[in-house]
């Protein structure tokens, strides 16, 4: 893909545990129709697993050899994303907030999580009760083109990220570039990057959650970026901090 082929690194993560995250784990299995999530997506905070798990992410950066440290930081707008840049941020020598010629957290709202529109906050159970109609034009249209009313579907995530990606072009060409954003975002970026077919990614985000703090990463090898990991915890894993 043109733009994020010019990078040398293209590094991905998921926020931390969010309180939204554990809403919808207390809920699933139940008769609930909403998760319970008073703040609007864009200010959901991190859990205080969250937090742990953002600074253990912190402790991975703060190990990589320095040709692969980051030289751009690039992060969703939302809360729970800008924390988790800032908190693992500050466990670096390089990329902490505190020196001036680290690379900080630039933010760009392309990076933000695919918007629900009428369905924000709603169980699959509540979707199906009270708007019955929107289900069913999901099960037909399929998940990734389909949209809710006032939402965004995978497609439109995928053509605001290109544009994301070709400005990467321009801005750090040949650079080593961390993303801080969403699981739709991971998913995505991996369907473009490695042109991955609609059936491909959507097999993908059946049969694999993007873990909270995980990490996926390319790296280029002169005839593009090339896969190095998907959705790995293990920095998590090995530090006894889990991710859900």
């Amino acid at each position: 893909m043109a733009g994020v082929n010019a990078l040398q690194w293209l590094n991905m993560t998921r926020h931390g545990e969010s309180t939204g995250n554990v809403a919808y784990q207390a809920v699933e299995g139940t008769d609930a129709e909403e998760a319970g999530i008073p703040e609007r997506d864009a200010d959901v905070p991190l859990s205080d697993t969250g937090r742990a798990q953002a600074a253990r992410l912190g402790l991975w950066l703060a190990r990589l050899p320095e040709d692969e440290r980051p030289t751009l930081i690039v992060a969703s707008p939302y809360v729970r994303t800008m924390d988790t840049a800032k908190i693992a941020l500050a466990q670096t020598s390089y990329a902490a907030p505190r020196d001036p010629d680290g690379p900080g957290v630039k933010i760009d709202e392309r990076l933000r999580d695919r918007e629900q529109g009428v369905l924000q906050g709603l169980t699959t159970i509540g979707v199906e009760r009270r708007f019955p109609e929107e289900a069913a034009r999901l099960r037909r249209l399929g998940k990734f083109y389909y949209r809710p009313p006032g939402g965004e579907s995978w497609a439109d995530l995928a053509l605001r990220l290109r544009s994301f990606y070709r400005d990467l072009e321009t801005e750090a060409p040949g650079g080593r570039v961390m993303v801080v954003t969403h699981d739709a975002i991971v998913a995505t970026t991996r369907y473009l990057v490695e042109g991955l077919t609609e059936k491909e990614v959507m097999d993908l985000d059946e049969k694999e959650s993007i873990g909270n703090a995980s990490l996926t990463r390319w790296r280029q090898d002169g005839a593009g970026l090339q896969a190095v990991c998907y959705n790995d915890t293990t920095h998590l894993i090995n530090a006894g901090v889990s991710s859900a």
